[in-house]
């Protein structure tokens, strides 16, 4: 059932309703943990994408239909906020998303951008993301959006998403356990040759403030600071999303109530859990629930008919492409 306004709008000192937050893969799992530090006694519902996974090469418009896909399958889990925890995703759909959902929803850009415009003090900010995030613009225009002065580098880096998946692949033996509880992700010299083609440019470009605009990137904080510098600030959208998360729900009166019990359930469109357990356990740096595999043709006729109850008449057509490129999707399942 969707949240209505009038539940969201109410007036109750807490509310115990769980988080909504996804990403295009299990990147978005360094989103669930700063929120889940940020904010201990908060339940978490939490969707990758990971059948469809990357999004950085589709088009905006494709994009922006899987937004609105899971963004109507989480509220219709009953979450009281929806993270976007996908750089790629939120340009392509987060203001779509604002608009069609009465619930409050957060993107990955704003957060980061800000907390950059603050932090800078010789106003030359760099940004690293994904080939589609850059291409978009969002950062720069959101930085500028804040502080008009700030000049604004970005530069694609695709291939820290492939480091930060190889490592964890890689990080079986004790050996590179030891190495990841230091690093997150056990690097090879290889991996430091590619940041450093990444990143000396940026370098030379003499930011102060470095954006890491993927949710992936987190995990390479060591790699990334050794070659960028340790004059560099490193901005993580990841920990910025977690205070705006629990800044909107303090003010909005909706922070779970003092001993709640939080219960933290993750789902995802592929049916290989394997490697997104062994993912979130680095991620979460110890044990986490177990992962449950998203059905997409058991949950296909309920997603879908929240979708329709969400929205106008006059905005039902939308709401039936994306009904049908969902029945396409369930097909592709079977």
């Amino acid at each position: 059932m969707i949240v209505s306004s009038d539940r969201v709008l109410s007036n109750r000192p807490f509310n115990d309703a769980p988080i909504g937050i996804f990403d295009s893969g299990f990147g978005g799992l360094t989103v669930a943990r700063e929120i889940a530090k940020e904010l201990p006694e908060e339940s978490i519902v939490y969707f990758g994408d990971t059948a469809r996974c990357p999004y950085g090469p589709r088009s905006q418009d494709e994009v922006d239909g899987f937004v609105q896909q899971i963004c109507t399958w989480l509220v219709g889990r009953d979450v009281k906020l929806l993270v976007i925890a996908c750089n790629t995703a939120t340009a392509a759909g987060l203001e779509h998303a604002q608009q069609r959902f009465s619930i409050p929803v957060i993107g990955a850009v704003i957060p980061g951008a800000r907390a950059a415009a603050r932090a800078t003090k010789n106003r030359r900010v760099g940004v690293i993301a994904t080939k589609g995030t850059v291409e978009s613009g969002c950062y720069p225009q959101a930085i500028r959006n804040i502080d008009a002065g700030i000049t604004v580098f970005s530069t694609a880096t695709p291939k820290f998403v492939d480091i930060v998946e190889q490592g964890i692949r890689m990080s079986r033996g004790p050996i590179e356990d030891l190495t990841s509880l230091a690093s997150k992700v056990y690097i090879r010299p290889a991996f430091q040759e590619i940041a450093r083609d990444y990143l000396e440019p940026l370098r030379r470009c003499e930011i102060d403030t470095l954006v890491l605009g993927c949710t992936h990137y987190p995990m390479l904080k060591a790699l990334i600071g050794g070659v960028i510098g340790h004059n560099v600030l490193l901005v993580s959208s990841a920990e910025e999303m977690a205070k705006e998360v629990r800044e909107t729900l303090s003010m909005r009166g909706e922070l779970a109530h003092e001993g709640n019990i939080a219960k933290h359930e993750f789902f995802t469109s592929a049916p290989n859990l394997d490697e997104f357990q062994s993912f979130g356990s680095r991620v979460f740096s110890g044990p986490i629930s177990i992962f449950l595999a998203y059905n997409l043709k058991a949950d296909i006729a309920s997603a879908f008919s929240v979708c329709m109850r969400a929205c106008p008449l006059d905005r039902r057509k939308p709401c039936l492409l994306i009904g049908q490129t969902i029945a396409t999707i369930a097909r592709c399942a079977t």
